[in-house]
Order: C-alpha cells, then structure tokens, then sequence
C-alpha cells in the first residue's frame, strides 16, 4: 500500500490562501491571511451560511438585509453587536467570493455587498480593543475587494471550465473589470474586448 497524505481542513485552507495571495500578488500581515482561512473553515459547513431561526430569542424578527443587519448591529449592546458585525462582514465576503455570479440574477449587486461589509468591518476595527485584531478589520474594510478577488481564485481554481462558467467569466469581466476574470479568458483563448470600448458600443 501506497503511503497517504492526510491535511487538516486549516492546513489545506492555508495552503490555498498562501497560493491565492501569491497569485494575485496581494500584500497582508500574518494574521489578516489567519483570518481569511478562519473564514473558510467556519463556512466549509454550508449550515452556517444561513441562519436556523427567522426570530431571535425574544421572538422579534431578524433583520434581513445588509443595511437592516448593519443598523441593528449599531443599535445593539458592545457584545451583541461584535457578533453582528463579525458575522456580517464574514459571510458577506465569503459569498461574494464563491457566489459571485448570482448577484446577476438579484438586484442587490457587489458594489453594494462590498460598501456594506466594509462599513461592518470598519466599525469592528473601532470597537475591538486588540490593536492588531483592528488592524485586520481595517485592512478587510479598505481592500474588501481584493479579498473577494483571492476567494474568487481559490473557488475557480479546481473547477473545470464548462461553457456556462467560461460566460460567466466573461460576464464578470464585464461587469466589473476583474483581472483574475481577464487572465482567466487569455487562458482561455478568448480575449475579451475592452471594457472602455464595450462601453462606447453600447452608447452607440
């Protein structure tokens, strides 16, 4: 019998996080690339991605959407709204680096996901104590995108490219400029007319 590699879940997420950095040439402190493979360890279970009750505790409705989430986290006592905070800022993110696509099909888009998160992410850097824990916070206000953009490539990376993605990727390109969807389609052999001129065209 062959020998086997066993990898924890943490040091394959590392691993991928190390990879995607070093691919998209992004810059960050040991704890900030720490807490973008925490993210992908807690949401490797789908569960978490949605909340089991609808109601809290005291059986008043949750809120919903982003602003209804952000406006309730700000209202509420220090404890309480860290979570919120965190919570938000986290699955926001994470979404938007594996489901990108699906913003197409819904009126909520990225810009939209991206200012919100942030703004979560900055009022945790204001209301955490640990200064290199604001740090963190701060750097995945100011660069949520960026972070989106290495969720992205680790989410791509292993999947086959079927002609549903390959459009999907073009679409992304088009909508938003994303340089990992660029290299992605000159991999590709298709090379995607310029956002500037697309544009023009369809002022036309």
């Amino acid at each position: 019998m062959g020998a086997h590699l066993f990898v924890s879940p943490r040091d394959f997420f590392k691993e991928a996080v190390r990879d995607a950095f070093a691919n998209r040439r992004i810059q960050a402190f040991p704890m900030a690339e720490d807490y973008l493979v925490g993210i992908l360890e807690h949401y490797v279970s789908a569960e978490n991605l949605h909340e089991s009750e609808s109601v809290d505790e005291l059986g008043q409705k949750k809120p919903t959407t982003l602003a209804e989430m952000l406006l309730t986290a700000a209202q509420a006592e220090h404890a309480t709204k860290v979570d919120m905070l965190k919570k938000m800022g986290d699955r926001t993110l994470y979404v938007c680096g594996f489901f990108g696509d699906s913003f197409q099909r819904k009126i909520i888009d990225l810009d939209y996901c991206a200012d919100m998160a942030g703004t979560a992410y900055h009022m945790l850097a204001q209301s955490t104590k640990e200064d290199t824990l604001s740090r963190v916070y701060t750097l995945y206000a100011n660069k949520f995108l960026v972070f989106v953009e290495a969720l992205n490539y680790i989410s791509e990376k292993s999947q086959m490219q079927s002609t549903t993605n390959v459009l999907r990727i073009y679409d992304r390109y088009l909508k938003t400029g994303s340089e990992l969807a660029k290299e992605k389609l000159h991999k590709l052999g298709i090379v995607p007319i310029a956002r500037s001129h697309q544009k023009k065209v369809s002022q036309c």
